[in-house]
């Protein structure tokens, strides 16, 4: 197909295929690496390192692994908040809620692992924005920081508020999901503050 004569949403959903059969195809080995490197590289963040909370994700499926990170962000004494969907309709959002283990996560939505019921949520607060660090996963990412997720705008919709947060928002994932051209963005589409690839 002329990639001249693509709508947005075709261009879209052919960025997502062929970032997720890229992803899909990475061995093992090289998935460890990646975490590995990941978890190095984000411990020695400023923003990690200056954080006293997380709001993390628990990589699932061919996601890029962060239990190790979050293992360390919680010995480390840092408040861990992991995703939540609520009501997984149409209508369903996204909210974070604390986690104190890693053995507390339990199958939720599309079997993501998620906090258990009764965990405390996450509540924003504008001034502690600077003491707050959001990693976000993604499906596929340019050089203009543009993230694609998977279709349900999660993570647009959480931000969308949150002006403070974004400006310390970082998303990571594998090298193999940076697209060769840019992304089309929509007017709801909220760009980490950083990518970092791996």
């Amino acid at each position: 197909m002329d990639s001249r004569n693509e709508t947005s949403c075709e261009a879209r959903r052919r960025f997502r295929r062929e970032a997720l059969q890229r992803r899909e195809a990475l061995s093992r080995e090289e998935r460890q690496r990646a975490a590995l490197l990941m978890t190095e590289r984000l411990l020695g963040h400023q923003w990690f390192y200056r954080s006293e909370t997380i709001l993390g994700f628990v990589g699932y499926g061919s996601e890029i692994p962060t239990r190790e990170l979050l293992g360390e962000a919680l010995r480390l004494g840092k408040k861990l908040y992991v995703p939540k969907v609520m009501d997984a309709s149409e209508k369903s959002v996204m909210k974070f809620f604390r986690l104190t283990e890693l053995s507390e996560l339990k199958p939720g939505y599309k079997g993501i692992p998620e906090p258990p019921e009764g965990a405390g949520e996450y509540c924003f607060r504008p001034e502690e924005a600077e003491r707050t660090l959001l990693l976000m996963p993604g499906v596929a990412f340019d050089g203009e920081r543009n993230r694609l997720g998977y279709g349900r705008g999660f993570y647009d919709t959480f931000l969308a508020d949150k002006k403070e947060l974004c400006l310390r928002s970082l998303a990571v994932g594998f090298r193999c999901q940076r697209t060769e051209g840019p992304i089309p963005v929509r007017e709801r589409d909220i760009r980490p503050c950083q990518v970092l690839l791996f």
